[in-house]
């Protein structure tokens, strides 16, 4: 399925620390959002990240790469199959469930953040582009910062 081979290209490329290819998986004027579950369900809009353009996206990935000063630590998406909840040939809405996992270098692996991608995908001629990717996470807890897209 299209959608599956572009949530697989999306979480290799973020695993593989290639953050600077991240915002080519959106529109222009595409939109992340990181968002908990509690603020989701009660339909309150803060969210932990908000970006509202490939632009910001891309200050984000110099923020990330350039700017921020953090240990080192490696991440690994688990990411389940997508349900396609609409498909109008032009613009597919679909769900998939993740689940992220952290390895600090010497250190043992741990949960990061677990939950839903709710994703508005448009198919462009250059492939399936990412409208909206809302991450609802489910961990009530977020480990000391978000930095990296999950």
């Amino acid at each position: 399925m299209q959608v599956d081979r572009l949530n697989a290209a999306y979480c290799a490329a973020l695993d593989e620390a290639r953050f600077d290819d991240w915002p080519e998986f959106f529109l222009d004027d595409g939109q992340y959002k990181v968002q908990a579950r509690e603020n989701f369900d009660r339909g309150l809009p803060l969210a932990l990240i908000a970006l509202e353009s490939k632009g910001m996206m891309k200050d984000r990935v110099y923020g990330v790469t350039q700017t921020i000063y953090h240990g080192p630590y490696y991440m690994r998406h688990v990411v389940g199959p997508a349900r396609v909840l609409s498909d109008d040939g032009g613009l597919v809405r679909a769900q998939s469930n993740y689940a992220v996992f952290r390895t600090r270098p010497g250190d043992a692996s741990e949960v990061y953040n677990v939950g839903r991608y709710i994703d508005e995908i448009v198919r462009t001629e250059a492939g399936l582009r990412l409208r909206s990717r809302l991450c609802v996470y489910d961990s009530e807890m977020v480990l000391n910062s978000l930095i990296y897209p999950i």
